[in-house]
Formats: C-alpha cells, sequence, structure tokens
C-alpha cells in the first residue's frame, strides 16, 4: 500500500472511532479463508465511507447525513450497517422520536415490510441507549 492510502485509512478509521465511539479495526481483519485482496476491499470501503463522506459536513452536518444514511440503509434492508447508522444518528443528536419519523417516512416509499424490519433494529438499539 502506498503511504498516502495508508494516511487515508487511517484517518478514515479516526473518524469512524469520532462517529461509532469504538475502533472499527476489529471488523475489518481479515480471516485466512478470505483471498488476499480482501484487506485491500476493506480498506478502500472504509477510506470511501469513512474518510471521503462523513467528514464532509459543509453542506450536511454529521446528524442530517446520519439520517440520510439510516434512511439508505433500511430501505436496503442492510440491517447490520444500519444498527451503526443508527448508533451514529443517536450519538450526533438525532432523537428518537426523529428516527422514528424516518421510519415512517420509509414506509411510505420504500415499503412498510421494510420499514418494520429495520424499525425492529432501532427498537434494539434503542434499548441499548436506555
Amino acid at each position: 500500500m502506498s503511504e498516502s492510502i495508508d494516511r487515508d485509512y487511517a484517518a478514515a478509521l479516526n473518524e469512524a472511532e469520532k462517529l461509532l465511539g469504538f475502533r472499527l479495526e476489529r471488523f475489518l481483519e481479515t480471516a485466512a479463508s478470505e483471498p488476499e485482496n480482501a484487506e485491500d476491499f476493506k480498506r478502500i470501503a472504509t477510506i470511501q465511507a469513512f474518510g471521503d463522506a462523513w467528514p464532509r459536513t459543509d453542506h450536511l452536518d454529521t446528524r442530517t447525513r446520519a439520517l440520510v444514511s439510516v434512511t439508505i440503509a433500511a430501505s436496503l434492508g442492510v440491517l447490520e450497517p444500519l444498527r451503526g447508522q443508527l448508533r451514529i444518528a443517536l450519538k450526533s443528536g438525532a432523537t428518537k422520536e426523529e428516527i422514528v419519523e424516518v421510519f415512517i417516512q420509509i414506509a411510505a416509499y420504500a415499503g412498510v415490510a421494510r420499514a418494520f424490519e429495520g424499525y425492529g433494529i432501532a427498537a434494539e438499539v434503542f434499548a441499548e441507549q436506555a
């Protein structure tokens, strides 16, 4: 890896820790059964999400970006990423009530089944916060 990619990766990991409240490395470890380019994929994806997108706060603040991310993850039905997005949203100042409103909007545009499935994850995250 080049020095600039290593620097970008380190910055992305720091941003992820700021948003999530924990270091992300444990989720990015490459198992022996994974192909050799798996580490490249994980680095690139981490840099794109936490190094390029999340730090952009000139026009969307972190709270708004988190609510957008909750909407996207729930609409796509990617539940583990949704859990992280919900934690970021709450840590960034979104209220539980605002998150419920997001799921009402998801039900209207992405479908009730997706909204209920995602809201189940939200209820679990709310319980963690209690």
